[in-house]
């Protein structure tokens, strides 16, 4: 008995090894085979495994699901909305913001907002991908061009958000650190929309692999709002 299943949560190979050997140390499981760029998981069994036994066996970080391949109404293991997942971002987005407003509040400056929004930002998000510097590079390859083609640079990327998240605060060389956010920035973009637009299951690595989030328009609009910023600032700079 053969039957392929959908499978998310997984971000890397070492996702999808380890619930291929999951799956695999089942004794029903006469051979199990995931494809990441799927998302799908094709078990051979030697009797009917029902779809909470294969849940149970996979960890909280993976939801595995039947394909609608036999004529049969599929049956999805609970899980979260996009929007309950995203809601730690909101949530950081929103003490950025507050945090940014009370430091420009008497008198208050929207240029200088700007820039505190941009090094709260790149300074917060460093600190969530440092927490598994080793698991985030894997995940940014996943949709970031760049990181695809030049590997070190996903192992750099945390750093480089350190630097710039310090240049905005401390008002050090704007201009670079304006230049660097459209160019940094906008490469991730493209690899966004691309990975919307191939509607794959990928986890954003916006803020490592610590929490997980689904790539979104979420990520889109996260991403614009800093490049707008950064056209905005880089206008009023040289004006």
């Amino acid at each position: 008995m053969k039957q392929t299943y959908s499978v998310t949560g997984m971000i890397c190979n070492g996702c999808r090894t380890s619930v291929e050997d999951k799956l695999n140390a089942l004794p029903q499981v006469k051979y199990a085979s995931v494809n990441l760029e799927t998302s799908e998981a094709t078990i051979e069994t030697t009797e009917k495994i029902s779809i909470e036994k294969l849940q149970d066996t996979l960890s909280e970080k993976y939801t595995i699901s039947e394909k609608n391949i036999f004529n049969t109404v599929p049956i999805k293991t609970e899980s979260k909305s996009d929007l309950q997942q995203l809601f730690p971002l909101f949530l950081i987005f929103c003490y950025i913001i507050t945090a940014s407003v009370l430091l420009n509040s008497k008198p208050w400056e929207l240029g200088a907002f700007m820039l505190d929004f941009m090094g709260l930002f790149y300074i917060v998000f460093s600190f969530f991908k440092f927490l598994d510097l080793k698991g985030f590079p894997k995940s940014f390859r996943m949709y970031d061009p760049l990181a695809k083609v030049v590997p070190i640079y996903g192992w750099l990327y945390p750093f480089i958000e350190v630097i710039l998240g310090v240049m905005f605060l401390t008002r050090f060389e704007i201009s670079i650190a304006l230049v660097t956010t459209l160019i940094i920035l906008g490469i991730t973009t493209i690899g966004v929309t691309k990975a919307l637009l191939s509607k794959k299951a990928i986890q954003c690595a916006c803020l490592g692999t610590a929490l997980k989030l689904p790539m979104t328009k979420a990520t889109f609009i996260e991403n614009s709002i800093m490049i707008i910023m950064a056209v905005i600032m880089l206008i009023k700079t040289y004006n």
